[in-house]
């Protein structure tokens, strides 16, 4: 099972061994993926849903609400339908209460894993500004590539506010440009002064290699870390 719904916990079938089931072919097929070094979107699912479940646990009060309604009837009164639980209520809450118990453990084994993998994969990594810097660093490009590896695969990127749901976060995006075969001639460096002539809507553009000394999926891992990397080290940069 390659993900959980949002609401996997609470909805269809309230049985703990069926759950558990669904838990653990779910986790199996997490683990494949960090055998396969690939970490996105794996970890970023087990955050979100160990997350969600921990909030849940925190507000036991609130357990109920977890569930899908059925339809009760009309309330004349408050010209709106009336919603009950879909489940009787003791028995849910006893199902879900154990459920909690039995996969906050479990998700955060493999949050950990995955973030093992991470931090190792974070200190085989090269991060550095190509040249000089400017003052506007918005906007630029990222050179990314594994010394392992024959080609460097060049981002363009822009950070940005952006809003999910009711909240506003700072972001990177990253468009892919081209991918280049290494050569002598091909030094970051003179990847950079080929960007400026071939994209002159940025005529001083901030560059950043980031170099790893593994070979690493690049869609499912050098990406989205690079994302990371680039978004932390331009905040920091901001702040100095």
């Amino acid at each position: 099972m390659e993900k959980l719904t949002d609401n996997w916990i609470a909805e269809g079938w309230m049985d703990m061994e069926y759950k558990k089931y669904l838990l653990l072919a779910y986790l199996k097929h997490v683990s494949g993926r960090f055998r396969e070094v690939k970490l996105y979107p794996p970890l970023a699912d087990l955050i979100y849903h160990y997350q969600k479940l921990t909030s849940m646990q925190a507000q036991k009060d609130r357990l109920r609400d977890a569930f899908p309604k059925r339809i009760l009837g009309p309330d004349p009164e408050k010209m709106a339908w009336k919603y009950g639980s879909a489940i009787p209520d003791d028995e849910a809450i006893q199902v879900l209460e154990e459920l909690l118990h039995y996969a906050i453990p479990q998700l955060k084994k493999y949050i950990e894993e995955g973030k093992t993998i991470y931090d190792f994969l974070e200190e085989e990594m090269e991060f550095s500004p190509v040249g000089i810097t400017p003052l506007y660093r918005q906007e630029g490009y990222a050179i990314l590539g594994s010394k392992e590896e024959k080609h460097l695969h060049i981002y363009r990127y822009k950070v940005g506010i952006f809003t999910q749901a009711r909240d506003s976060f700072k972001g990177i995006m990253m468009q892919f440009v081209q991918s280049i075969r290494r050569s002598l001639a091909d030094t970051v460096e003179a990847i950079k002064l080929r960007l400026i002539r071939e994209y002159r809507d940025l005529p001083n553009p901030a560059v950043y290699s980031i170099l790893s000394n593994r070979s690493i999926p690049l869609q499912e891992t050098f990406l989205p870390m690079s994302k990371r990397l680039l978004l932390i080290h331009l905040s920091e940069e901001e702040k100095s």
